[in-house]
């Protein structure tokens, strides 16, 4: 629904012009002492967080700014047809007051909507009495050359007008005139730049969700891909292994049905060789499962887990790990995967006799950095193991960055957002 009612030629009606008069007058009533107290109440509540009582209400009023842009944001689609899409990130579940304010805070689409606030409280407010202005302005013209202009026996200005007499007052009615002939056209669009203003500072920048949505299309295609690519290693690793092999031992143990009759000796060595295929078919499942989810990372944690990692390593491994608690398990998952293809990077081609490894959590990210004293060199480029890091590190937003000069040595950052 627009702010316009147009008869059938397209053009604006008189109820068209009155109605967004109405609206927009009642926008500048609601809008002056909303965005003020809202504006007030944020600013006391965000500076009484360091002595704790800010903690308390903040989460309260931010919500209630919210609601108030919210119900801004369906009176901008309603009234005037334009859409302003709310960005807001989630709030934690039955989060203590620290956490919730914190969460607040640190959401964009928060501080979006303080700015628009003093915004709204001055420009907007203009905008949205303007259309009621220019409508009823004219009707004062009209009341002095009828008479009006007797009341004030030392003179008024309307407008530009100096009103002494009737003839005056006549000039008064046709600037009116002049004022209403622009309302007919003026009025509706004027509403219109009121919810325009509104959504060029509540709405978020549309280039930049314009590249949020490239990145996000692009690393769900890249999340896609390395799935499919997952499961044909396992379906490949399946087929050419432990499948193999308990295929052979399911023949093995026919031939040994057959020979324990005619010739126990040779049974004998078929089932000491069935029992060494059937260890070999249980090791190459079980290290088929911890590609796909090492156990003692489900267990114990990302830090237990990369120590796991290191003892395997034919390289003298430090681990260092600084983690409170534990991540998400994607991202966990991601992390341990990211270190791992970096540490068999190192391994193959680096050179290097001693690798240090340090985890830990800072500013909402998780960050691991694998160091080796190798020959350096390493790029992120097409085909080798590091690109194909960064791309399903991009799945979580998740970053790579490489510092390898020639010599050596090598520092490997991967960073991952967590809550």
């Amino acid at each position: 629904m627009t702010t316009e009612t147009k008869n059938g030629n397209g053009r604006t009606t008189g109820r068209g012009i009155g109605l967004a008069a109405v609206r927009g007058l009642a926008l500048a009533l609601v809008s002056l002492p909303g965005a003020v107290l809202c504006f007030c109440l944020s600013l006391v509540s965000i500076a009484l967080i360091p002595i704790g009582v800010g903690l308390v209400t903040t989460p309260y009023v931010l919500t209630g700014v919210r609601a108030f842009a919210d119900w801004r944001r369906v009176l901008a689609a309603e009234w005037g047809g334009v859409r302003i899409p709310p960005a807001y990130r989630p709030l934690p579940e039955r989060a203590d007051p620290w956490t919730r304010t914190v969460a607040l805070l640190r959401d964009p689409a928060t501080w979006r909507d303080l700015r628009w606030l003093p915004v709204d409280m001055t420009a907007g407010f203009v905008t949205a009495l303007l259309p009621a202005v220019l409508l009823l302005y004219p009707l004062e013209g009209f009341a002095l050359a009828i008479g009006l202009w007797r009341v004030f026996p030392d003179g008024y200005w309307y407008g530009f007008v100096p009103v002494t007499g009737q003839a005056s007052a006549f000039g008064a009615a046709a600037l009116g005139l002049v004022l209403l002939f622009l309302a007919h056209f003026l009025t509706p669009r004027l509403l219109g730049v009121h919810f325009r203003l509104t959504r060029a500072v509540l709405g978020g920048n549309q280039r930049e969700l314009a590249e949020r949505v490239r990145v996000l299309t692009e690393t769900r295609r890249d999340a896609v891909d390395a799935s499919a690519a997952e499961l044909r290693r396992i379906e490949r690793d399946l087929h050419d292994g432990a499948q193999a092999r308990l295929v052979a031992v399911g023949m093995d143990l026919g031939t040994i049905e057959a020979l324990l009759d005619k010739d126990p000796a040779q049974a004998k060595e078929l089932i000491a060789r069935t029992r060494r295929s059937s260890v070999e078919a249980l090791s190459e499942l079980r290290e088929l499962v911890r590609g796909i989810h090492p156990p003692v990372l489900a267990e114990r944690g990302l830090g237990d887990a990369v120590r796991a990692l290191a003892l395997r390593l034919p390289v003298a491994t430090e681990v260092s790990v600084d983690l409170p608690g534990r991540a998400e398990a994607p991202v966990e998952s991601a992390a341990y995967f990211a270190v791992s293809e970096v540490l068999t990077n190192a391994v193959k081609h680096s050179g290097a006799d001693r690798i240090w490894i340090d985890l830990h959590r800072a500013d909402g990210m998780l960050r691991a950095t694998v160091t080796d004293n190798g020959k350096g060199g390493a790029v992120i480029g097409a085909g080798s193991g590091l690109a194909g890091v960064e791309r399903r590190l991009g799945t979580f937003d998740g970053v790579l960055a490489v510092s390898s000069p020639a010599g050596g040595p090598t520092m490997v950052t991967v960073e991952i957002p967590c809550a």
